[in-house]
């Protein structure tokens, strides 16, 4: 059985704003994970987030971490780019040395950055160091989409609406957003040092206005197998007294649809590790139970206090080693947990 990778989904939806739109909250946003096939190396979220009130300038983010635990990243404003392409389509997101590009929509992206990154470690900003001597880096990743989008919102009827009216729906963002899983193949050259790979991970397009003064934490994990299988899914965490929250994601068998499913055990955040956290995942769908196991690998973490939101959440983001069924590949994990929900070492 074929793979329709549109999904049924428009082409225009794949492509950027073409101009500053009206709404000042409104934001544009691309971004990659991308993890090498034997874990070697690991881009946890390239991003670029461009938002109509300070139009001219976007947020640059990004991480590299290699498997010794040397961590690659930056931080951000960067000057934007022209969106259109040579044929005149809005089909870049571009700011500073980073750029997103539409090669074809729902089936090949590409993303480029040449520019300045902070040396640390994955151990260093786990103890909240933030800074370190800057390199140049350059990197270069193009992603072939490998199993259909998933919208958030289309897979569950109780979602869209949740997402509408929860606060875990301003945490998302009020507008169309979709991720699909992809192969890739990619090069990094950072300090004197070139690793050429081909691996997988997920892409990001969404357009819409966010609001985090209620951001609680979240478990965000995905990950397409050789043999064509793939999983995803969003969660936050229960609400104290018992509200609905957001949980929606799909197991992938290789053809067809995503099947929609809902997570009954998530790895939330609660200790900090350079590597080795056991992050399995269990869903429930029409499949039954599936469990798929998980343990991290190149991992990143944001412990900065803020004295202006003193219990705003710990971010991880990072790659993971998973199974399924006794198949293995590499994939994404982010997860975010309240300061005094973590166990510090």
């Amino acid at each position: 059985m074929a793979i329709d990778l549109t999904g049924g989904l428009p082409a225009e939806r794949e492509y950027f704003f073409p101009a500053r739109p009206e709404n000042p909250e409104m934001r544009d946003s691309a971004s990659f994970w991308i993890t090498d096939d034997k874990g070697e190396i690991g881009l946890p979220r390239f991003g670029i987030e461009a938002v109509a009130s300070n139009w001219d300038t976007h947020t640059v983010t990004f991480n590299v971490v290699f498997a010794d635990g040397r961590v690659y990243r930056l931080r951000a404003p960067g000057a934007a780019h022209s969106p259109f392409n040579a044929a005149g389509q809005p089909a870049i997101l571009g700011a500073g040395g980073l750029a997103f590009e539409v090669i074809e929509p729902y089936r090949t992206w590409r993303m480029t950055y040449d520019g300045p990154a902070v040396e640390t470690t994955s151990q260093a900003l786990i103890d909240g160091k933030q800074d370190g001597p800057t390199v140049n880096l350059q990197v270069e990743v193009v992603t072939t989409m490998a199993v259909p989008p998933w919208e958030q919102g289309a897979l569950r009827a109780d979602a869209a609406d949740l997402l509408k009216n929860t606060s875990e729906g301003d945490m998302m963002g009020h507008g169309p957003r979709i991720e699909q899983l992809c192969t890739a193949q990619g090069v990094v050259r950072v300090a004197g040092e070139e690793k050429t790979f081909t691996g997988s991970g997920l892409r990001i397009k969404r357009q819409g206005v966010r609001n985090l003064e209620e951001f609680r934490g979240h478990a965000w994990q995905s990950a397409v197998f050789p043999s064509g299988k793939g999983f995803g899914y969003i969660a936050y965490p229960p609400h104290p007294d018992g509200r609905p929250v957001y949980n929606e994601g799909y197991l992938f068998l290789g053809e067809g649809k995503l099947i929609p499913a809902v997570v009954v055990e998530a790895p939330w955040l609660r200790r900090l590790v350079p590597s080795g956290d056991p992050v399995p995942v269990v869903f429930e769908s029409e499949l039954g139970i599936t469990r798929i196991e998980g343990s991290t690998v190149n991992t990143t973490h944001d412990t900065v206090h803020r004295p202006e939101m003193p219990n705003f959440p710990v971010l991880f983001q990072g790659e993971c080693r998973y199974s399924w069924d006794g198949e293995e590949t590499y994939g994404m994990l982010e997860r975010s947990t309240v300061r005094d929900l973590i166990e510090w070492a």
